[in-house]
């Protein structure tokens, strides 16, 4: 297991429980084998004839008893090992959740949200077995297989030796197997993050599936993810089910071996017919150890098939992060500047930015359009560092942003996305988001937000549950609350991208009236396709292609007779 070092850490820590566990499972093997030891004696007894109904209860009450003290220990074994293989799980998970908060925006473009829920998941359970029963089944492959043999060859060294001539072949095929049953895996569960995000995806549109009939052809999808999946594990049931029949076949040839020689041996009074009786019930025993040993193999493999998936994730670093010598930002003033900038995305065919330089005074408000693509978005995403420039460099306050710690950066910039994102919940919990609010504060906000009197006509005014994604609001309600949710955090830079998109005219109005009343008092760019959401900007670029094609205030720009003229006159006509 090439990233066992991703659980080192627990297994030290739970040092002395994982002991104290592993102590208790070997008493209960040793207990195992005294049973046979008992039947023996009492065996020996009858045969002589030299037992009673008193003796055969004594012996009966010595197999009761050690029952009852396995019983007891069984209890401790289970609850401290499967217990550590909870804690590793919960700590594993912890941290895989905790790592990929911590990657890029970049990273998440390439990969799917189903595949790091199969990791989270799936993958975890398996590691959880691995831990858990694999530090069970390794114990018994071990010990009580080696105690087992122990008392085989106390009772005879050659017939323990005639028993055990199978076991060579079985370790053999154990590790051509594993191989196998690794690879299998790896594929197994790729196929099973492949299929959770289908069915991630279905369900979160399922709207748009129903609204186009597509129920059909998403079906057909999952179903043929499905198939895979099954012909994979199909696949792995063929490695598997021939290796735990094969550990079956080579027990039973032992037992073979075991009858004819051992028989032998009896009746030549070699061995007493309670050794016979004691060799055949250890070699039983034996016969666990050996499944022991094929099911250690089918745990192990699979959970670091699982463990070497999950190391991947964890060993992505991201390429967004402090650097070592990145300095604190105690005050900001909301001066920005953007001086030979250039962004281009990954495997993107050209730059979505060149070479733009751009200044913004504390407290200046400036208006952003352009045609679909021209760089809008990516300009407010490189301002928060979402993404990284290529080329040049973006500063607040006189400080390249990438100099500055992330926290602090984002801490002081109010971002209100172009699509409103809601997590499930209220629409407190969605405002507040995380921060202890006053009833006041948010009344406020709502206000400024013009959401407070659309608030009042809900029964449950701001603990109105929102639903998945906010699936019961209008997209006006959801942008109203995202844009409180940045009002709330009273940063101040606030970067607004198309605030007025998805409202109607009056609550474009009034949300546009508060932005208004904040200018001057915060550093402002609004994104917008809209001109009435920029014409009141201290000053307005216009993008096209990634550059700045026009630059000037409102009644410049439409006197020039550009792209913002023609649109101005446009949206006027539209009206």
């Amino acid at each position: 297991m090439g990233a066992f070092h991703l659980i080192k850490p627990y297994f030290l820590q739970r040092r002395g429980i994982i002991c104290i566990g592993v102590a208790c499972l070997m008493v209960v093997d040793v207990l195992q084998l005294f049973i046979p030891r008992v039947v023996k004696w009492a065996v020996d007894e009858l045969t002589a004839g030299t037992i009673d109904m008193a003796g055969l209860g004594r012996y009966a009450g010595m197999i009761v008893i050690i029952a009852a003290f396995m019983t007891v220990l069984r209890f401790f074994w289970r609850r401290l090992l499967i217990g550590t293989s909870r804690v590793v799980e919960e700590g594993l998970r912890n941290r895989l959740f905790s790592h990929v908060q911590t990657l890029s925006s970049a990273y998440f473009d390439q990969r799917s949200t189903g595949d790091l829920m199969a990791h989270a998941t799936n993958d975890i359970n398996n590691v959880r077995m691995a831990v858990g029963m694999g530090m069970v089944a390794l114990t018994d492959a071990i010990f009580l297989g080696s105690a087992a043999i122990g008392f085989m060859a106390y009772i005879d060294i050659r017939l323990t030796v005639l028993a055990l001539i199978p076991m060579p072949v079985i370790a053999v095929f154990t590790r051509i197997f594993g191989r196998k049953m690794h690879k299998l895996y790896t594929r197994v569960q790729a196929t099973f993050s492949d299929m959770t995000e289908i069915v991630r995806e279905s369900f979160s549109g399922i709207r748009m599936v129903k609204a186009y009939n597509r129920e059909g052809s998403e079906f057909a999808r999952l179903k043929s993810v499905s198939n895979s999946y099954i012909a994979d594990n199909i696949k792995l049931v063929n490695i598997t089910g021939s290796f735990f029949p094969m550990m079956v076949f080579f027990t039973n040839v032992s037992l073979t071996i075991v009858v004819f020689f051992g028989g032998r041996l009896t009746i030549a009074k070699n061995i007493t017919p309670g050794d016979f009786v004691a060799f055949i019930s250890y070699l039983n025993m034996l016969t666990w150890p050996m499944m022991a040993l094929g099911w250690l193999t089918n745990l192990i493999q699979r959970g670091s098939a699982s463990l070497d998936r999950i190391n991947t994730i964890l060993a992505a670093e991201p390429d967004i992060r402090d650097r070592p010598d990145a300095r604190r930002l105690d005050t900001c003033r909301g001066r920005i500047s953007f001086k030979n900038v250039s962004f281009a995305y990954p495997k993107s065919s050209g730059p979505a930015i060149k070479d733009l330089d751009l200044s913004v005074a504390p407290g200046a408000t400036l208006g952003i359009i352009g045609p679909q693509g021209c760089g809008k978005t990516t300009l407010l995403n490189l301002l928060t560092r979402r993404y990284d420039v290529t080329q040049g460099a973006i500063r607040l306050d006189g400080v390249d942003i990438r100099g500055l710690k992330l926290a602090d950066l984002r801490s002081c910039i109010a971002h209100v996305p172009q699509e409103p994102y809601l997590f499930s919940g209220s629409i407190r919990d969605n405002i507040a988001f995380g921060r202890p609010t006053q009833e006041s504060e948010l009344i406020r906000v709502a206000g400024q937000a013009a959401l407070y009197e659309t608030l009042r006509t809900f029964p449950k005014g701001f603990d109105t549950p929102v639903g998945e994604r906010g699936v019961v609001l209008s997209g006006g309600q959801k942008q109203r609350i995202v844009l409180a949710r940045a009002l709330l955090r009273d940063a101040p830079v606030l970067l607004l991208d198309d605030p007025i998109g998805q409202v109607d005219t009056e609550t474009a109005a009034e949300i546009l009236s508060v932005i208004r009343e904040l200018a001057g008092k915060k550093t402002i760019l609004i994104a917008s396709h809209r001109i009435p959401a920029v014409s009141f900007a201290d000053r307005i670029i216009v993008l096209q292609d990634g550059t700045i094609a026009e630059s000037g205030s409102h009644e410049e720009l439409a006197a020039k007779g550009g792209y913002y003229a023609k649109t101005e006159m446009l949206q006027r006509y539209e009206a």
